[in-house]
């Protein structure tokens, strides 16, 4: 909580006295922070202050990664969104009348939520209007950045920055989902030209800024080392399969470790004591391939290996490479 006050300075006792009302007593239950009010402030009548204005929820350009399902599912999906318009307040924020039920209940709306009273739910549900849609997308789009923000460790005072999105984007995994724009803005770049309406000298050809990100954001893959696991001080320890999606993509990204053809699968390895029924080998174990030769090798492990190699030596090959060019640190 935060609150504006207008001090009264008693000059010839070196006190300064605040009335800040009953609302806001609990402020003063320890040490507190003073200092002054910024410029941005001078209009803002004294009391609570509300959430910082979150700027980046304004941006048209951001809109497509706010509402991507795959950003709401690490976000917590619309359970988590329902739980936090609740958390919210208590009005209804359908605003037909002056008159609501008082029991509120969440009812879903294309692409997120809205948090309604009981009349408005009965008269709503089932119903699809822009309005309804808009409203629900602001919610989302309040939601993530609330999220990102709680996330990252932040109060309720501090404005999000793309930066920070983006941050919490890799964080959470969802690198892929920004889009063009979001991607060109967090990394500098101009604004990419539309060919239909710019001269040919204009137009510049470069990679996507997505492809820059996301690129960026799988390079490193860190390795915890714990010499003192639980498991190592059992007799006979459960197997736990070590899994990363992010080590198979590149796998997949790389060139095929038989021929220059780009890779379509990582291989995991098979025999040598790993995988089996049911199972696969740890995804550190994985080579490169290209499906003729993912092929070729199911097909017949022992004349693949004499062909080009064991795949031990592959996947050796495959973890130098990954090692040398920062991929695992």
């Amino acid at each position: 909580m935060r609150a504006l006050l207008k001090p009264v300075v008693v000059s010839e006792l070196g006190m300064v006295i605040f009335r800040p009302g009953t609302e806001l007593l609990s402020l003063f239950g320890g040490r507190v922070i003073i200092d002054l009010a910024p410029e941005y402030l001078s209009d803002v009548a004294s009391g609570e202050l509300p959430a910082a204005r979150q700027a980046l929820g304004d941006d048209p350009v951001l809109l497509p990664f706010f509402t991507n399902e795959k950003v709401v599912d690490v976000a917590g999906g619309l359970d988590g969104l329902e739980a936090w318009l609740m958390r919210q307040g208590k009005q209804c924020q359908w605003p037909h009348s002056d008159y609501h039920h008082h029991e509120r209940v969440t009812t879903r709306f294309h692409p997120g939520a809205l948090r309604l009273c009981w009349g408005c739910d009965n008269q709503l549900r089932d119903h699809y209007t822009e309005q309804l849609s808009s409203m629900a997308t602001a919610n989302v789009v309040a939601w993530i950045i609330d999220r990102a923000r709680a996330t990252l460790g932040f109060d309720e005072s501090h404005v999000l920055t793309l930066p920070e999105l983006c941050w919490w984007a890799t964080k959470m995994d969802v690198v892929d989902s920004l889009p063009e724009g979001m991607a060109r803005r967090a990394l500098r770049m101009p604004q990419d030209v539309i060919p239909s309406v710019s001269r040919e000298c204009d137009i510049v050809h470069e990679l996507p800024a997505t492809s820059i990100v996301q690129e960026k954001a799988k390079r490193v893959l860190a390795l915890k080392v714990d010499p003192e696991s639980p498991e190592s001080f059992m007799l006979r320890p459960k197997r736990r399969r070590w899994e990363s999606m992010k080590y198979t993509r590149w796998a997949k990204s790389e060139k095929c470790a038989c021929c220059d053809n780009p890779a379509d699968d990582p291989h995991h390895l098979i025999g040598y004591g790993q995988g089996g029924m049911a199972t696969k080998a740890h995804d550190l174990f994985v080579i490169p391939l290209c499906r003729r030769h993912h092929d070729e090798l199911h097909a017949d492990v022992s004349a693949f290996e004499k062909k080009y190699g064991t795949q031990p030596e592959l996947v050796l090959k495959t973890l130098d490479r990954a090692l040398a060019i920062g991929v695992l640190a």
